[in-house]
């Protein structure tokens, strides 16, 4: 679980709720004909854009922005190169069965198992980290889009509650129930932008960027084994993907 996902929404959400509960009239900021211009406006017309399939996939990708963890890099660097040391010793096979930090992992792990050339393990391997990018780039977008539609829906909804309100000005009790949904439009298509898509989109370009880091270091320590490489020298290769300062303190933890 992200933690900063979960506390970053709750935390916005429950600030807005405090200053809207702490205001007086709490009730007056639930407005049905409002919710359903923005909320179902923003959502149809974001379908209009994408495919249906990228539609429904971008939830499951929006899934990743609060529950999918990344393995960390030294973890990673540290059981490579203890796979390193059993192929050395025991060859190849040995890996068959060992235990590796991920899914993704343990396919490269098999392929090598299963003698396929270098190439094509590394040619397969990049395959499958392309597309999962890929995925996460139309899961990002769709979140953006919604970004997008939502304050453009709110403003939507603006125009019609002005329309509403002109139309019955010779009749105040009308006028405050169309005021509400000039308003709160606005209100619901800025929140559902700034507070819920272009957050969640975000996290989705960070996660898409860890993942991929996290893959490209898999192959390489994968075909440093593979190749026969001293698990010092994979060790010293992968030390670069980790930053700066965790590389100093790998080094001097090795010493």
């Amino acid at each position: 679980m992200d933690l900063a996902t979960l506390i970053g929404l709750i935390g916005a959400i429950a600030t807005v709720g405090s200053a809207i509960v702490l205001g007086g009239a709490p009730d007056a900021f639930v407005n049905v004909p409002s919710l359903i211009i923005v909320f179902m406006g923003s959502l149809l017309v974001t379908l209009m854009k994408f495919s249906l399939g990228q539609f429904l996939n971008s939830v499951k990708v929006a899934v990743k922005a609060f529950i999918f963890k990344v393995p960390d890099s030294q973890d990673l660097i540290d059981r490579s190169v203890e796979l390193a040391n059993e192929a050395r010793s025991g060859g190849l096979l040995v890996l068959e069965e060992a235990e590796v930090p991920s899914d993704f992992y343990r396919k490269a792990v098999d392929l090598v198992v299963d003698g396929h050339d270098p190439d094509i393990v590394k040619g397969i391997l990049e395959k499958d980290m392309e597309l999962t990018v890929k995925r996460h780039k139309d899961g990002q977008a769709v979140f953006k889009a919604i970004a997008d539609v939502a304050p453009a829906m709110g403003m939507i909804g603006t125009l019609i509650g002005l329309v509403q309100m002109l139309s019955v000005m010779d009749d105040p009790k009308q006028i405050g129930p169309s005021m509400a949904v000039a308003l709160l439009t606005t209100l619901y298509g800025a929140m559902i932008a700034n507070m819920i898509a272009m957050p969640i989109a975000d996290k989705l370009t960070l996660r898409s960027a860890e993942e991929r880091l996290s893959k490209m270091l898999i192959i390489d320590a994968v075909l440093g084994i593979q190749g026969g490489q001293n698990p010092r020298v994979i060790q010293d290769v992968l030390k670069n993907y980790l930053p700066q300062s965790r590389q100093a303190a790998a080094e001097k933890e090795a010493a």
